[in-house]
C-alpha cells in the first residue's frame, strides 16, 4: 500500500497523474519531510505501471527536489525548497493564461477565479500556507486523512 493516494483514470497519463499525486502529498504534509518514499518495485507493484513508468516518476521528483536518495536507506521525502525566479514564471505562465481564457470564456469574474483559487488554496495548505491534513481530491472524490 502507497503512502499517498492515487487513483489512476484511464485515458491520462500514468506518469503524470502519479508525479502529480506524490506532489501533491509532499507539499501538502501527507508525505512529512524525511518520510520514507516507496521504492520503484512498490511503486510498479501497487499501481500496476511498468517499472520504467515507475522509475521516470521518482527520477522526476528526485529532480524537482522533493525526493533525496540516501545510500543504503533509500529515498526519501526531501526538505522544501523554494522555487527561482525563472522556475515560479514558468509554472504558472501557461496554467495561469489558460484559467483565465478559460473562466472568461465561461462567464467568470476575475473576484470568481481568485475566490476559487484561495478556497483551494485554504483546502491544500490551511489559511496559513501550513499543509491541510484533511484532503479532499475533487477530480476522483477520494477522502484523504494523514
Amino acid at each position: 500500500m502507497l503512502p499517498f493516494p492515487v487513483a489512476l483514470k484511464p485515458g491520462e497519463s500514468p506518469y503524470r497523474q502519479v508525479v502529480h499525486a506524490a506532489t501533491k502529498a509532499v507539499l501538502s504534509g501527507i508525505l512529512p519531510v524525511g518520510s520514507p518514499f516507496p521504492s520503484v518495485r512498490e511503486l510498479s507493484k501497487a499501481l500496476k505501471i511498468n517499472p520504467n513508468t515507475a522509475h521516470k516518476v521518482v527520477a522526476e521528483l528526485v529532480r524537482d527536489g522533493l525526493l533525496t536518495v540516501m545510500p543504503g536507506q533509500g529515498t526519501v521525502v526531501s526538505a522544501a525548497r523554494t522555487a527561482s525566479p525563472l522556475e515560479r514564471a514558468t509554472l504558472l505562465a501557461d496554467p495561469v493564461e489558460q484559467l483565465v481564457v478559460e473562466a472568461r470564456r465561461v462567464g467568470l469574474t476575475r473576484d470568481d477565479v481568485l475566490q476559487a483559487i484561495d478556497a483551494r488554496w485554504t483546502q491544500l495548505f490551511g489559511t496559513d500556507g501550513a499543509p491541510s491534513h484533511d484532503l479532499v481530491d475533487h477530480q476522483s472524490g477520494d477522502h484523504n486523512a494523514a
